[in-house]
């Protein structure tokens, strides 16, 4: 039997509207170019009438290249009509984080980057403050400088667009920026954005949620990662998380929780989005794990 070869592995998604013979056509596919599926999982939406399916696949014998195969799968995705993609898993994703002052995040994601973890590239840390330039300098990372105000907040968004379509990003992550981006940006960005932030204090608004929570006796604290969309913290959900807390706990320790909690929601999240692991389904997300 013939033995897959690691260098050429690809993962197809697709959606479309739920017929018969989904299910055979990616298959058939698949196996006429004698191509090994490794992994495969499918979700039927019937309040939408949709159908998803992620497939990854290795090559067992004759080499297929990308473009190739995403030439001959155009027939069968428009027949079927698919909104679909096809990654060539050899090739890393690059990924832009951004970051303001508080770095526990950033940390997370690139330790667990420089461990293998996440199977990604980070050509560019960008952040309104200089607080984490020397992390970047200790992981061999770009770091970029671009300090926001009222006055400069749409030249500075320019250049970070600028700098996210020159480095060829194909994920932008928010890991604790503490800029709201412009609706002008958000229509403009070259590429997805995740984003991280307190989802289980939905009614404290504004600066130190935290300390608002304390005062409130909350019982259960958490996070949501999340696409960004022009509609503030109401993008399509990716991950969530929560963590019990008690009375007898500051507003420090309920920090302490939060952090934990964000870091571990955002490192999820990105895993799922690099690997292919969501699909759009209208305002949610369908995620297979």
């Amino acid at each position: 039997m013939p033995v897959s070869t690691p260098d050429l592995a690809f993962v197809l998604t697709l959606s479309c509207p739920n017929r018969v013979g989904i299910v055979y056509a990616v298959s058939k596919f698949l196996f006429e170019r004698g191509l090994n599926i490794t992994d495969s999982a499918q979700y039927d939406d019937l309040s939408t009438g949709r159908f998803f399916m992620r497939v990854a696949f290795a090559v067992t014998d004759a080499p297929h290249s990308r473009d190739e195969l995403q030439a001959a799968f155009a027939t069968v995705a428009e027949g079927l009509d698919m909104v679909w993609t096809l990654r060539d898993r050899a090739v890393k994703p690059r990924v832009m984080i951004l970051v303001s002052k508080f770095d526990h995040c950033l940390i997370d994601l690139l330790y667990r980057t420089s461990i293998g973890e996440l199977d990604m590239e980070i050509p560019a840390i960008v952040s309104n403050h200089r607080d984490a330039y020397q992390l970047a300098a200790a992981y061999d990372i770009p770091f970029h400088h671009l300090p926001v105000s009222r006055d400069n907040k749409e030249e500075q968004e320019d250049r970070l667009l600028d700098l996210a379509r020159r480095e060829a990003v194909d994920l932008i992550v928010l890991a604790r920026y503490m800029q709201i981006l412009s609706d002008r940006m958000c229509a403009s960005l070259p590429c997805p954005a995740i984003n991280i932030h307190h989802s289980f204090l939905p009614s404290f608004k504004g600066a130190m949620p935290y300390h608002q929570a304390h005062k409130r006796g909350v019982k259960l604290i958490g996070a949501t990662a999340h696409y960004v969309t022009p509609d503030l913290d109401e993008g399509p959900i990716i991950e969530q998380d929560i963590a019990r807390v008690t009375h007898a706990m500051t507003p420090e320790d309920l920090i302490a929780v939060g952090r934990d909690t964000e870091k571990l929601v955002l490192a999820r999240a990105v895993r799922l989005h690099i690997e292919d692991r969501i699909l759009p389904n209208d305002h949610k997300t369908v995620v297979f794990r």
